[in-house]
């Protein structure tokens, strides 16, 4: 990637997603080999990565699951993803999870832009209040603090690192502007 390359971001439905399970196994897996903790040990196998995303299309075809994909020249270089509850008193809320970056599109503001679509897709949404968990003291919680989210508290040896460390975790937690005169996108 230079300077000049354009990326795109897009919600993708159930079908698009599925499409693309190939591309979305292969940024899982190239993320988790990386060294990003997101609930995977390395190294991941392709097929099962595949097979993870594959089972999440009929949380999107409900509503549960919201996923984005940045793309570069066609391809699939980052996702974020916003799960929502479905209690009745939880729903101005939502948690971002999985917002991945191919080793190759990192320090490059991808992460930053994934993260703002999700903030501004929850706010569309109605959900003013959106929380998630990090490695603590990892690139990650660097770049959510840099984006203006607060520090709830820290779980130790809350999740195993790719490389299979016990490594504490950050809860972080976002208030977003509700947007006016527009009704909640979910019931």
């Amino acid at each position: 990637m230079t300077a000049r390359d354009t990326v795109t971001c897009g919600r993708l439905t159930a079908d698009q997603l599925l499409a693309a399970v190939g591309e979305l196994g292969d940024l899982l897996a190239d993320t988790v080999d990386g060294g990003a903790s997101i609930g995977f040990l390395a190294p991941l196998d392709r097929a099962a990565a595949v097979d993870w995303w594959r089972r999440l299309a009929p949380s999107l075809a409900d509503g549960s699951l919201a996923v984005w994909a940045a793309y570069l020249d066609g391809e699939i270089v980052g996702t974020v993803s916003l799960v929502f509850p479905d209690k009745p008193n939880s729903r101005h809320r939502a948690e971002v999870v999985k917002l991945m970056v191919h080793r190759a599109g990192r320090g490059r503001g991808l992460g930053r832009a994934l993260l703002a679509t999700a903030e501004r897709a929850a706010a569309e949404a109605g959900v003013t209040l959106l929380s998630l968990d990090t490695e603590t003291d990892s690139p990650a919680e660097s770049l959510y603090r840099s984006a203006g989210w607060t520090r709830a508290g820290v779980i130790p040896d809350y999740a195993r690192t790719p490389s299979g460390e016990l490594r504490p975790t950050t809860i972080l937690y976002k208030y977003v502007p509700a947007v006016r005169d527009r009704a909640p996108a979910r019931s």
